[in-house]
């Protein structure tokens, strides 16, 4: 009997470079992320292919290399400002700020033929850090999603945010026809009244199919038409070292776990939520985002600059 083959995920949204600003100088890694979740789902086992706007330049070129390293398939659109970057430095408090370039501030995707039948094929489509607030944007990727299973992070940028109102109604108008939608406190702030649980319900309301939401250190939230499952923050060994690419990898973890379609009963929902919990404090024990399980902490640097 030949083996059944393991169903492809897509990943549309960002791809940048980190330029990080501390005290120890400045360095650089890649980023964005929807390239953090499309990475992620890889490490995960699920054949990843990521459709974002790179330059054909050195940062773009290093973007290329990394994807190759970690065996993510790249369709790129045209990037006539070149390749995007983030300037992150930390606040007094220790959260990550961003500056953004205007590459990233005027980033925009189009959809070939190759594009369409890498979606068409997929068995999850995963959008995030998506300017939901450009009307032709959310035009194209609506006609170009057909009938995919789609995962929605909102995953707003006040960097990248030029029109709220706007953003708001891009998100939803996609978010409606969802299978998960993922949105954390941060985002309920910058696009709601800051009420996490009102959105969740909000979201429901408009039609999505499953709603995860993320509150920091008060773990998360994962309600779908099979009810309310809820789970704290992963107890691992070791310090928290970078909560950068927390959220990217909640949504990969649970991606991958819905590439083959929803869970079954209510112990295979609450498993979902609390392995995506698990891996997201493991990858919360490195710098940068790239996805950690709690079974490759013990090599923790394998991967991280790309090459």
């Amino acid at each position: 009997m030949t083996a059944e083959k393991p169903k492809s995920a897509v990943v549309i949204g960002d791809a940048l470079i980190d330029e990080i600003r501390d005290a120890t100088g400045i360095r650089e890694l890649v980023g964005g992320a929807a390239l953090n979740v499309a990475v992620g789902l890889r490490r995960l086992g699920v054949p990843t292919t990521l459709i974002a706007m790179v330059g054909d330049d050195e940062p773009g070129a290093h973007i290329r290399e990394y994807l190759k390293d970690h065996g993510v398939a790249l369709i790129s659109s045209p990037a006539p400002h070149g390749s995007s970057r983030a300037i992150v430095t930390r606040s007094a408090s220790g959260e990550p700020e961003y500056v953004f370039n205007e590459a990233a501030q005027r980033r925009s995707i189009r959809y070939d033929d190759e594009a369409r039948a890498a979606i068409a094929d997929a068995g999850v489509v995963a959008i995030s850090c998506f300017p939901f607030d450009v009307p032709a944007e959310v035009d194209a990727l609506a006609d170009a999603l057909g009938e995919a299973r789609v995962a929605i992070d909102s995953n707003p940028r006040s960097g990248m945010l030029s029109d709220r109102d706007e953003f708001v109604r891009g998100f939803e108008r996609l978010a409606a026809r969802a299978a998960l939608v993922k949105v954390g406190a941060d985002d309920a702030s910058l696009l709601y009244d800051g009420d996490l649980d009102a959105l969740r319900q909000r979201l429901r309301g408009l039609g999505v199919s499953a709603v995860l939401a993320t509150a920091g250190s008060r773990g998360a939230v994962l309600e779908s038409d099979a009810g309310v499952f809820t789970a704290p923050i992963a107890e691992l060994p070791g310090s928290i070292v970078d909560t950068v690419g927390a959220g990217d990898a909640t949504l990969a973890a649970v991606a991958a776990g819905l590439a083959e379609g929803d869970p079954g009963s209510d112990a295979e929902w609450q498993a979902l939520l609390d392995r995506a919990m698990a891996i997201a404090a493991a990858t919360c024990r490195a710098e940068g985002g790239l996805l950690r399980t709690p079974e490759s902490l013990v090599d923790a640097d394998r991967g991280v600059r790309g090459s």
